[in-house]
């Protein structure tokens, strides 16, 4: 009877003791499960957050090369209508006073270019490139009327030539100190003076300008053959005027004297006394005057030369100077200069 207690209360024991381990080992196994679980959470959720940071990285730099590209755009539209606008600038300068009587394509051309100016700085590309062909277009619109108005003025002097038939052109008068014209007679009394050349080893200053800061007139020289050298940026109004003066009144502009060296300034002052300027002081010095003849009759205060060069000359930089003007300080109708 005691033996058989003893037997039960060791199965029992046996039992229990098996269950417990069981439980035991269960809960081992669920917590690995769970582990792995999470490990497995874990590693979908880094490539999730790398497929992310990766995708993420990809569109930043495809909107970064985006920009780059927006941005060559657009400084190559602006840049292209910054050079349409500087190259209109000029044709619409150069072409003042050659376009006839109907100045309306420069007009036009201006106003292009003032609404053009005012956007250029923040125009998109598309407007810019837009701006671009407008003023391009209104530029040719301009060089066309220009040759239209050479053509008509060539065709004009051709038919004028026609009409003349062969007979003998009249004697250009002598462009030097002294000349006559076959209407009226000169009123400088003085010693013939005459225009200067570049001043060899000249210094820029007053009456020592070098060669290459002049440039010679193409369409006259003085009666010894000197050519008329100016300033070169007066050099190529004075062209754009005489081509005017030459459509307008049927014949070349006549020079007498354009750059004046201090030799020839000291030179004249010794003759003509304070009616001369002070050697290293006159315009014509610094070869941004001229003169034309001093015949009353051709360039003299009512003539019709002098009248077209006061009206038109200030279109070409070219004027009067108060003080030469009839009731100025020191009149003289013959004397011009260039003020740009």
């Amino acid at each position: 009877m005691r033996r058989s207690a003893v037997v039960a209360v060791v199965t029992a024991s046996l039992a229990l003791g098996g269950g417990a381990g069981a439980a035991a080992w269960g809960t081992q196994q669920r917590q690995a499960a769970d582990g792995r679980h999470d490990a497995a959470v874990a590693r979908v959720d880094a490539a999730r957050g790398a497929t992310r940071d990766d995708h993420e990285a990809r569109t930043a730099l495809v909107a970064t090369a985006d920009v780059a590209r927006a941005t060559d755009l657009l400084d190559d539209a602006r840049g292209a209508l910054d050079a349409a606008v500087a190259q209109a600038r000029q044709t619409l300068d150069d072409s003042a006073g050659q376009v006839g009587d109907d100045d309306a394509p420069r007009g036009a051309l201006a106003a292009q270019l003032e609404a053009a100016e005012q956007v250029a700085s923040s125009a998109s590309p598309a407007r810019a490139r837009a701006l671009t062909a407008d003023v391009a277009g209104a530029e040719q619109a301009v060089r066309d009327a220009v040759a239209a108005e050479q053509a008509r003025v060539a065709a004009a002097q051709a038919a004028a030539r026609a009409a003349r038939g062969r007979a003998a052109p009249s004697a250009a008068p002598d462009p030097g100190r002294g000349a006559t014209s076959a209407r009226c007679t000169t009123t400088y009394s003085g010693p013939s003076f005459y225009t200067s050349v570049p001043t060899e080893g000249g210094d820029g200053s007053n009456g020592r300008l070098p060669a290459s800061a002049l440039t010679a007139v193409s369409w006259t020289a003085d009666s010894r053959g000197t050519p008329f050298y100016l300033r070169s940026d007066a050099a190529a109004a004075l062209e754009r005027l005489n081509a005017a003066f030459r459509a307008a009144l049927g014949h070349d502009l006549a020079l007498d004297l354009t750059y004046r060296d201090l030799d020839t300034q000291v030179a004249m002052r010794a003759a003509l006394g304070s009616v001369a300027a002070v050697p290293g002081t006159s315009s014509h010095g610094t070869g941004l005057a001229i003169d034309v003849p001093e015949l009353p009759c051709d360039y003299g205060w009512d003539s019709a030369a002098r009248a077209w060069l006061v009206a038109h000359g200030p279109a070409y930089g070219w004027v009067s100077p108060a003080w030469a003007r009839q009731a100025g300080s020191n009149p003289e109708y013959w004397h011009y200069e260039y003020r740009g």
